[in-house]
């Protein structure tokens, strides 16, 4: 699967980059957003959500790099997303945090920093369908791949979870056949897919790159529900 992520699009053209995005068969839209505490940038708010929503039927996650995501979480569910994806450094309890965002009517994700353990996890794996492994520090787009994160999918794969694990940072034609053997089914790029010559070609070639490494995975691993 892949997800094109907005951050490195054109703000100005956002409704227009979106449909495009729709139309060269991604499969959801990755909307990064940051509060300038949790991480050092700030990005948008649930008002460009819910424009966002007018524009596709694309499904979105809404990954909230935010000091508060339970508090901020109310509001993108408001505005139409369909995944709310929380950090697991920004709670103190993250299986309440997901009960919690789950009940505004999302489906909820959890995200990890490349320097956190995947055992910080435990608590609410059983919560959420979908976890988002950090393969940068997150913050700002375009940073290269940190190869150690790749570990964490195949972690979550040989512990035999059934959700979604999904990629974010540094994620391209170079990596994504690697990524998708080691465990991601989500493919989340951005500077890859929006600095291509043909952004559209770029996501059929991570499609098809993900789905011919997805198939060299071994025959044990989970598959997503």
């Amino acid at each position: 699967m892949v997800a094109p992520s907005l951050l490195s699009a054109d703000f100005a053209r956002l409704g227009e980059e979106a449909r495009a995005m729709e139309a060269a068969g991604a499969d959801w839209l990755h909307l990064d957003v940051m509060d300038f505490h949790f991480v050092p940038n700030l990005t948008v708010g649930p008002m460009v959500a819910a424009s966002l929503r007018k524009e596709t039927d694309l499904p979105i996650d809404a990954h909230l790099m935010v000091t508060d995501p339970v508090a901020l979480a109310r509001p993108f569910a408001e505005a139409g997303v369909d995944w709310i994806t929380f950090h697991v450094e920004a709670v103190a309890d993250p299986a309440r945090a997901a009960r919690e965002i789950r009940g505004m009517g999302v489906k909820v994700g959890v995200s990890l920093k490349p320097g956190t353990p995947l055992e910080a996890l435990e608590p609410c794996l059983g919560e959420v369908g979908l976890v988002l492994v950090m393969g940068v520090e997150p913050g700002f787009g375009g940073q290269a791949w940190i190869p150690e994160t790749l570990e964490k999918a195949r972690g979550l794969k040989e512990r035999g979870w059934g959700g979604l694990v999904s990629m974010d940072g540094g994620v391209g034609g170079a990596n994504a056949l690697t990524l998708a053997q080691g465990g991601v089914d989500v493919l989340v790029a951005g500077s890859a897919v929006f600095c291509a010559p043909d952004p559209a070609g770029m996501v059929r070639r991570l499609r098809e790159l993900g789905e011919k490494g997805a198939a060299r995975r071994p025959p044990g691993w989970p598959r997503p529900v």
